[in-house]
């Protein structure tokens, strides 16, 4: 997780090719908080080398679909071969645009350690494009780094608060979650506008 600082705009796509946070992330406290069921269709956008991706297939069973999504065409194509004969679909995108997915269609949406890197023009996009792909009361998860002193991550006026988060996106929040020393899980739902 290097800073986003020095780089130009869409570089920053390519940050987890130098650094994966996989090692210091609690997966168990994530997968606890997500409670993924059988059957449920899940997105792992910015999915890097699709670590989460693979274990969110192994709860969705054979009845469940995963996306894995990234803009690294470089990170997509070492992940299909991976996953060839699997429940996982990899993808080139960007969740920040329009994607090729099915609208109304994702039960979970994860995101990790990549919102603190999006512009204000880039969150509405992610914003428009998550309330399309999800079902009625279907999640959004994203995992960020705490907003504090840590010894790695970016720089602290681009980290972001559960606060924070929740005051950039207009859906309903949930829980946050602790899920590693420097880490945390805020989850959201998509709730049909009344």
């Amino acid at each position: 997780m290097e800073s986003a600082k020095h780089e130009k705009p869409g570089e920053e796509r390519n940050h987890h090719r130098s650094m994966s946070s996989e090692h210091l992330l609690d997966k168990a406290s994530i997968l606890s908080a997500l409670a993924i069921e059988c059957g449920q269709t899940v997105l792992d956008a910015g999915c890097g080398n699709g670590y989460m991706a693979k274990e969110f297939s192994r709860r969705v069973g054979n009845s469940g679909k995963i996306y894995a999504l990234d803009p690294d065409e470089t990170c997509i194509t070492v992940l299909q071969k991976e996953i060839k004969g699997t429940n996982i679909v990899a993808l080139v995108g960007d969740i920040t645009k329009t994607t090729k997915l099915p609208a109304s269609g994702i039960d979970l949406i994860y995101l990790s350690t990549v919102f603190h890197l999006f512009s204000p023009e880039r969150i509405k996009g992610f914003e428009a494009e998550v309330k399309r792909l999800l079902t009625p009361h279907g999640k959004l998860a994203i995992v960020e780094i705490v907003k504090g002193v840590t010894p790695f991550g970016p720089p602290l006026n681009m980290r972001l608060s559960p606060e924070d988060l929740k005051q950039a996106l207009r859906l309903a929040p949930l829980g946050a979650v602790e899920v590693g020393e420097y880490f945390y899980m805020q989850l959201f739902e998509n709730r049909p506008e009344a």
